[in-house]
């Protein structure tokens, strides 16, 4: 039986691969548990499809204990290492991120993503304290004997900060490496998918680097060629996934028929997914 910090420690080497890490990121137990099958070899959560799946708003709308709550639950149904996605740390003091961190190994996550943009807005949480932040979550992490891998998020590019890409360029860099001084183990790099500046990031940025696929990403395999050492997906893949449930939908309102039904997950085999006893961390 894993420890979390054997599976944090797993997590962490799963960055420093040939291949990068690909997360399709889950929303709920039955998301994680099929990801889980598919032979992953980890799992993240994302906060927007958790938030939307428990009647919230994306953007730190869910509390703290609620989004830990159903962190747990997927925790305690998967037996992968699990990496949570924790918006901005559920308030912007340094203690708020120590407790962040705290409810995540005790919920049994052994990663977590801490975005750096002000809850509610579009401006960027000064830097200095941002990285006392990280500090905060490394030391939490590092008193309860858990390796904790911290994915430091900035929001440079996806909140187009700044009035230039190459002021972005420069301010994600230098923000990147300074969470790397922090403690962070990855820096996650949302709203990039350009590979002149995947490939400069790579580059600059003193350790892995984590790209969020889109429509217009480059493969997998060119992400691997460009140096890329994690992959997620966010919440695209419930977002698509709710587009198919809305198209069916749509369909029997209009008078269509049930041919959906043929194409769906046995309901057997969805339940085998439960049947076994559970994942214990």
């Amino acid at each position: 039986m894993s420890t979390l910090s054997d599976k944090a420690d797993r997590l962490r080497e799963l960055h420093r691969t040939a291949r990068p890490l690909l997360l399709v990121n889950a929303w709920d137990v039955a998301s994680a548990r099929i990801i889980e099958e598919l032979g992953f070899p980890a799992v993240a959560t994302t906060s927007a499809g958790i938030a939307w799946a428990e009647g919230f708003a994306d953007g730190e709308r869910i509390t703290r204990e609620h989004m830990l709550a159903r962190v747990e639950l997927i925790a305690h149904a998967i037996s992968a290492p699990l990496t949570a996605d924790l918006e901005g740390g559920y308030g912007a003091s340094v203690r708020d991120a120590a407790e962040t961190a705290r409810g995540a190994i005790q919920a049994g996550a052994v990663g977590l993503n801490l975005e750096d943009t002000v809850a509610g807005g579009s401006s960027l949480i000064e830097l200095g304290l941002q990285c006392q932040r990280i500090v905060a979550m490394r030391a939490t992490a590092t008193h309860l004997g858990v390796p904790l891998v911290i994915n430091a998020r900035t929001d440079v590019y996806l909140a187009k900060v700044g009035d230039s890409d190459a002021w972005r360029f420069d301010e994600a860099t230098r923000r990147g490496n300074r969470y790397f001084e922090a403690g962070a183990d990855c820096v996650f790099v949302p709203g990039v998918v350009d590979e002149a500046t995947i490939a400069a990031l790579v580059a600059n940025l003193k350790g892995p680097i984590n790209i969020l696929a889109g429509a217009a990403a480059p493969s997998v395999a060119r992400l691997r060629e460009l140096g890329v050492a994690r992959v997620s997906v966010g919440s695209g893949a419930m977002g698509y996934v709710l587009a198919q449930f809305r198209e069916i939908a749509a369909g029997m309102r209009d008078g269509g028929g049930f041919e959906f039904a043929a194409h769906r997950i046995p309901h057997a085999e969805l339940n085998a997914l439960f049947a076994g006893p559970k994942a214990t961390t």
